[in-house]
């Protein structure tokens, strides 16, 4: 467990004995033999309140207003960045569950071309985000019916979840130990008939608008990974949800923040935070929440602008492009659409397929988009200088995260 000032700051969970009993009797002796596991119940949390320190909210504040400067000045002079942003999101968000794929097979998968199934789980991710934040800001709340839905997306490719995506647990599930048992869990979230009422209590914590906006976001995360409601992917739809009380709460209007690419940068004590939690203390969490964002809010600032460079250079490459032609039109979408074919290219755009092809060969000649395969046959292209900045902006935010630990406030 992680360093906290002061004593706790959050009720606890509370340990509960309960009677277990495998279903299918299998694994070692010891698995099969238990008869008694300790679950864990954590707080409700409806109306419940966290005292800020004044170094905490004070940086918290400061927080807030860089990553609003941040979606004002982006907004319009760089409508791709945020697609860009949660590509980077989704695909940090998925490290974190070890889920990895090269940005090439992401791409592809993003496209619905062939891919492995770790850059179709990550691209998976991708559309659960953009379901949940598009849910909130078309309703102005944060649903449950959305949670289900982004839990759907996100399996609903993978054959082993299908038949539970979407849905509740109605098992015990565990954190950790065994395969076959909770023996030797490091949490063993609370008893499946409680997860209904449990993620009633959340929803009514997730749209208040008397909490500070960061202390909401990371209570919010840390409740459901608490509650843990779903055979798998918790994780990553937890994560979703900070983005969703950013976006209720007005904070980000346009764009979404990498925040994920900074605590993957300090996974096991990302962890521990959470740990932090289940003992009574939330401003662990909260703190590396707000280091978390401060750093991506900077390091999406130097994105954009390389953005910008990156366009400069390509036009340079090109030489005069007719304002409306294809190349023009293609060149146009690459910040939010890196990855593309020529099929998709006629069709997004509205373009003749011959032109496309065309304008593809040109983009290729003057080093704009590269093949990402040897292929010829409904090849996949890439604008390579968009996705090496997108890495490059997981890395740096990561590197900038192991080198300042800053929610030691």
């Amino acid at each position: 467990m992680t360093s906290q000032p002061g004593s706790r700051d959050w009720p606890a969970h509370t340990p509960e004995i309960r009677s277990w009993q495998q279903s299918v009797r299998r694994g070692p002796k010891a698995d099969r033999d238990l008869r008694e596991i300790e679950v864990r119940r954590p707080p409700f949390i409806g109306d419940a309140r966290f005292t800020a320190d004044r170094p905490l909210r004070v940086m918290m504040e400061n927080t807030l207003g860089g990553i609003a400067q941040l979606d004002r000045t982006h907004r319009g002079r760089l409508g791709g960045l945020n697609q860009l942003l949660l590509r980077t999101e989704s695909v940090a968000s998925s490290k974190i569950e070890n889920v990895e794929a090269s940005l090439a097979d992401y791409g592809r998968a993003v496209m619905g071309s062939a891919a492995n199934a770790s850059a179709v789980s990550m691209a998976a991710a991708t559309e659960a985000l953009s379901g949940i934040i598009r849910d909130v800001d078309e309703t102005g709340e944060i649903r449950r019916e959305a949670l289900h839905a982004a839990h759907r997306d996100l399996f609903r490719h993978h054959s082993s979840q299908q038949h539970h995506a979407g849905e509740v647990r109605t098992v015990q599930n565990w954190i950790g130990g065994s395969d076959y048992s909770p023996r030797n869990a490091l949490y063993v979230p609370p008893p499946p008939e409680t997860v209904d009422g449990y993620l009633d209590d959340l929803f009514v914590f997730a749209n208040r608008d008397d909490v500070p906006v960061i202390v909401q976001a990371a209570v919010v995360h840390a409740q459901f990974e608490s509650i843990h409601p779903f055979i798998d992917g918790n994780g990553r739809i937890g994560r979703t949800l900070i983005h969703a009380v950013l976006r209720r709460r007005k904070t980000t209007r346009n764009l979404t923040v990498p925040i994920a690419s900074g605590l993957v940068a300090h996974r096991e004590q990302y962890f521990d935070a959470l740990g932090d939690y289940r003992a009574g203390y939330a401003y662990t969490l909260i703190a590396m929440l707000t280091s978390a964002m401060t750093i991506a809010t900077h390091e999406s600032r130097r994105t954009a602008s390389n953005l910008l460079d990156i366009r400069q250079e390509w036009d340079e490459a090109l030489g005069p492009v007719r304002p409306g032609s294809s190349v023009h039109r293609i060149l146009s979408s690459l910040p939010s659409r890196p990855i593309l074919t020529a099929d998709d290219a006629a069709e997004r755009l509205d373009l003749a397929t011959s032109t496309v092809h065309s304008a593809i060969n040109r983009l290729h000649e003057a080093g704009v988009l590269e093949p990402t395969s040897r292929r010829k046959r409904d090849r996949v292209w890439a604008a390579q200088s968009i996705l090496d900045e997108l890495a490059d902006l997981n890395d740096r935010i990561g590197a900038l995260s192991r080198t300042k630990s800053r929610w030691n406030v």
